[in-house]
Order: C-alpha cells, then structure tokens, then sequence
C-alpha cells in the first residue's frame, strides 16, 4: 500500500487537494493508498510524542506505525517560506530513529502559490528523507501556481496531470532505486 502525506496542517489546503487527486491515480493503477493527513496529529505531540516523551503518546503511535508497515510514500508538500512546512519537520522528527523510513520509497510533489512550485521544499525535504535512508524519486513535480491550475477540486492542466501519472507509476513500480530514472 501506498501511503500520501498531506505535508501540512494548515485547513483548506490544496495539497489536500492533490493528495485526493494523487489518491484517485493510484486507484487507476490497481495500488491500494491511504492519506494519511497531518490536519490529524494530536495537537500536543509537540510536547508529548518527541524526544523524551517519543513513543509516549498512542495516538502519534498510531501514524508512526503506519509509516513502519508501509514501503512507499508520497509526500504532498507546500512551499511556506521558502522550505516545507515545520510541522512535516516536526512529525519526522517524532518517528523511530534511526529511521523507520530506511529503504523506502518516497516521491515528492511540491504545491506552490509562487512561480517554483515548491523546488525549495522539495530540495530541503530530499536532504532530509536521503539522511533517513529513504530512496527519493528523482521525478518530483512542482506545482506552480497551482490555484490558477485547480478547478472544483480536479488539476486543470496536462502538464501536470502527466507529471504526476509519470511519478505515479515509477512509484508502484517494482524497479530499484539503480533504474529508477
């Protein structure tokens, strides 16, 4: 199964959005998903599931044990002051370590009011996830502009539609991380 990440807390969100629309791709091709949406966290687990307290709180554990049972990801993630939003950092920074993340698979879509689509974020999270041990697809869409390429909740443009369909599939591909170009 294939887990995507709503990579923000923030209400309203698009990336919300494109997790749905990325969901329905993913039904397309036969892989079952789940979103797994950090509008969800606990609005303590600052406090009570990091560092001295990790593990310490069952509803944190709940998202932490998805993230262990599950091989492959896709992180949707909006671009706020130029890198990805504290709270995806915070929600990382409460997993397993070392990582429950090594040798899994990740894609990245970058959602962005501004003209770079989130490259950015995307960078900064790719440094992050590599640290972890993760196996980052180099196919990372960036969504520029995106409310000028969303209506009533579909993506508008085939540029992107392609983009993510191409990421989609490599993906829930059997290839190794050596083929994956």
């Amino acid at each position: 199964m294939t887990i995507v990440i709503v990579g923000t807390n923030r209400r309203d969100a698009n990336s919300r959005t494109i997790a749905t629309y990325y969901q329905r791709l993913l039904k397309e091709r036969g892989e079952a998903s789940q979103i797994l949406d950090l509008i969800d966290l606990p609005a303590d687990f600052l406090a009570t599931a990091l560092y001295e307290n990790n593990g310490q709180n069952e509803e944190f554990n709940a998202f932490r044990q998805v993230l262990k049972e599950n091989d492959r990801f896709v992180f949707i993630v909006p671009e706020y002051n130029g890198s990805f939003p504290g709270v995806l950092k915070a929600f990382i920074d409460g997993l397993d370590y070392p990582s429950s993340l090594a040798g899994k698979k990740a894609g990245l879509v970058g959602v962005a009011a501004g003209m770079h689509g989130g490259n950015l974020a995307l960078s900064h999270l790719t440094d992050v996830l590599h640290y972890l041990g993760m196996q980052v697809l180099p196919v990372k869409p960036t969504l520029a502009f995106i409310h000028s390429h969303l209506s009533n909740e579909e993506i508008t443009s085939s540029v992107y539609q392609q983009l993510l369909e191409l990421q989609a599939e490599k993906l829930i591909s059997k290839e190794t991380s050596d083929t994956l170009r």
